[in-house]
């Protein structure tokens, strides 16, 4: 009996999900949380009486978030083939009519004012340009040794990414960073690339030199010390310096009590070094690591290109945005205005975020592994 059970058995599909992934993302969300809440207390006094004003908010969008992550992890990724048309039509729109009756801050028009809330576009962007370009590139997998076929992809993008530009060149960037990095995956020739790559550098230094406060970033990041508008990379770099290995501890920051202007955005990685220090700073960039490699994995290992496509640009999205992030805190690209994922304040940034994640989930929930 015992051999016939062993001749006999047969091979099973076991189901796989990545609970790595998941855990890492609710670490870092409620990592985001606390730091938030020790770099925005000062500013939300400050302006609304409220020390925590700023972490509600980014509570209220990661709950929100997390609810829109579980529902698009449990439905079959697949289904996004039919809306990738929508999809980009309905962010290019929102992306134009901002431009129109868009709110200003800071200079820019970057946000849709919707009575409760702000809503910006170029979020849901970058999410559009991955469902976009994963259904395109599985159509036509054959196709893309081709340069021709790298020119129709690019010149497809192109508009989105002029558009968004206008207002937000650094989120112009990462959706181009991540149109080139789903085709350089799917392409086996990579000689065009640098011909692409050439083209971008071109395009970028013209779109740069169009205006002036543009040209003006990278006066001030040479010499961030003769200009009034290097303050805030000063400030930064002050915070950074003073963390030393461990840091000052939760809450020690200094700098973030005026010194570094709304330290609870973009600079939030100048107060982790300085209550932190250099452990904490390279703990965080350790957890992006992780999460990185586990979207390798599950490309990988996706059931069809769709799906390695879906996880691809995901991946590009968020390592992009993190090396710009650390590389603009640091000083050492031009000030461009990037966020950190899952930390930096902002609830649409965080809700799109947490719906690649979605995607993500439900292309490792589409993976099966043969078990003996």
């Amino acid at each position: 009996m015992g051999r016939e059970r062993k001749t006999d058995r047969r091979q099973k599909n076991i189901r796989y999900f990545d609970y790595t992934l998941l855990l890492i993302v609710f670490f870092l969300i409620c990592f985001g949380l606390v730091m938030l809440y020790s770099t925005s207390a000062y500013n939300g006094q400050l302006k609304f009486k409220d020390g925590a004003y700023y972490l509600k908010k980014q509570l209220q969008a990661d709950v929100l978030g997390i609810a829109v992550m579980i529902v698009i992890s449990r439905i079959d990724y697949r289904v996004w083939k039919n809306f990738w048309l929508i999809a980009y039509i309905g962010a290019f729109g929102l992306c134009t009519l901002v431009l129109f009756i868009g709110s200003e801050s800071h200079g820019a028009k970057r946000w849709l004012n919707l009575g409760f809330t702000s809503f910006q576009p170029s979020e849901a962007a970058k999410l559009a340009i991955i469902v976009f370009l994963a259904t395109i590139i599985s159509k036509m997998p054959k196709q893309m040794g081709k340069f021709s076929s790298l020119v129709k992809i690019i010149a497809i993008v192109l508009p989105m990414v002029g558009i968004v530009a206008t207002e937000n060149l650094s989120t112009a960037i990462i959706i181009l960073g991540i149109a080139i990095s789903m085709v350089f995956v799917a392409s086996p020739k990579y000689m065009q690339f640098l011909v692409a790559g050439g083209a971008v550098v071109v395009f970028g230094a013209i779109f740069i030199m169009m205006e002036s406060y543009r040209a003006e970033r990278l006066l001030i990041w040479r010499n961030p010390e003769k200009y009034a508008k290097g303050y805030q990379t000063l400030q930064g770099l002050y915070a950074i310096g003073s963390g030393g290995l461990f840091g000052k501890g939760l809450g020690g920051s200094m700098q973030k009590l005026g010194f570094v202007p709304e330290a609870q955005n973009d600079m939030i990685f100048s107060i982790i070094c300085e209550e932190l220090g250099l452990f904490g700073a390279i703990s965080v960039i350790l957890l992006f690591v992780i999460i990185i490699w586990r979207f390798m994995v599950i490309a990988s290992n996706a059931q069809d290109l769709y799906g390695a496509l879906i996880v691809t640009g995901a991946l590009a999205h968020i390592s992009i945005q993190v090396i710009l992030n650390i590389a603009v805190v640091t000083n050492t690209i031009p000030n461009t205005g990037i966020s950190l994922p899952f930390i930096s304040y902002g609830g649409t940034s965080v809700l799109f975020l947490l719906a690649e994640i979605g995607l993500v989930l439900s292309v490792s929930r589409g993976i099966h592994f043969e078990q003996e």
